[in-house]
């Protein structure tokens, strides 16, 4: 049970740690908490299962399955990117020089805009995506791991390992570490500040979409208010971590993942969606600063 119940953790904490990339790098940019990330990730969930259909009207049902949820993932990432961008653009852009609450109000009023837009536009019923990988599991010891929690592992270390590589190795992400830790510097430096902020709502946008996608194949299942939940989860992965530190966000979703985990399977599956909550107020109260995260201490 241990060990399946480990392979269960480690495959929800992938996609956890995915959707808390998206609320740490916006953080660390702009200090901004974007509560509508865990819509982008539910958009990220439909948009699989439109392009599935696109895939099959257009005569590619019959192709390997992991090409097809590759094509899938592309088409997912691009439109929540886009997605990203857009309410970058209209819902915080504006209200970038004002006070701190009303980037907060306009974060939760957009929100709503997402979730009741997805709700009129694709119905109140629940989506089915189709199990494309079989029924193919390996044993491993007492435990069973599908290939669909294979593939979930697979393209989420490539997904993070890609992004630590572009944060920590190439010119944009030298930008983004720069406007991240000075923006008025990064402008005078000859960083566009504007679009180094919209790239970082595309790429934790993007990461949300692949998210949103995964968790479809994994589950079978989507409705439009799944971002609402998981994205409080991944805000709690992201504060566990140390919010605003890229490692901190994915070793907090792992966690947290393995603390749902390991709570169901040994406590109660009624109560597994309130240890998220406890860990946050814990850290809250112990260590706001989570895991990974600096202590500041500012000089008055």
């Amino acid at each position: 049970m241990f060990l399946q119940q480990l392979i269960n953790g480690l495959t929800l904490g992938c996609v956890y740690a995915l959707i808390a990339l998206g609320y740490t790098m916006v953080y660390g940019i702009l200090e901004l908490i974007n509560f509508a990330h865990g819509e982008i990730y539910m958009i990220g969930a439909y948009l699989g299962v439109i392009g599935l259909a696109l895939a099959q009207a257009y005569g590619m049902g019959g192709v390997s399955p992991v090409f097809l949820v590759i094509l899938i993932l592309l088409f997912a990432v691009i439109l929540t990117s886009l997605w990203g961008i857009s309410v970058e653009r209209f819902a915080y852009r504006p209200l970038r020089h004002a006070g701190r609450l009303s980037p907060l109000i306009s974060a939760l009023g957009m929100s709503i805009v997402l979730q009741n837009f997805v709700m009129l536009t694709q119905g109140t019923r629940e989506k089915v995506f189709p199990d494309l990988f079989g029924s193919v599991a390996f044993t491993l010891g007492t435990a069973r791991i599908s290939s669909s929690q294979i593939f979930i592992f697979v393209t989420s270390l490539t997904v993070m390992a890609g992004l630590t590589f572009l944060v920590q190795k190439t010119k944009i992400g030298a930008a983004m570490r720069a406007t991240a830790q000075d923006r008025v510097m990064a402008q005078l430096c000859g960083i566009n500040v504007d679009h180094v902020i919209s790239l970082t709502f595309a790429i934790g946008s993007g990461l949300a979409g692949v998210a949103g996608v995964l968790v479809a194949s994994y589950y079978g299942m989507i409705n439009f208010y799944i971002g609402y939940q998981a994205g409080l989860k991944a805000f709690t992965a992201a504060v566990l971590g140390g919010i605003g530190n890229i490692p901190g966000a994915m070793l907090g979703g792992l966690i947290l993942g393995l603390v749902e985990s390991f709570g169901a399977g040994y406590i109660s599956s009624e109560y597994k969606d309130v240890y998220a909550f406890l860990i946050l107020i814990v850290f809250l109260i112990f260590r706001p600063g989570g895991l990974l995260g600096e202590r500041v201490v500012e000089k008055v």
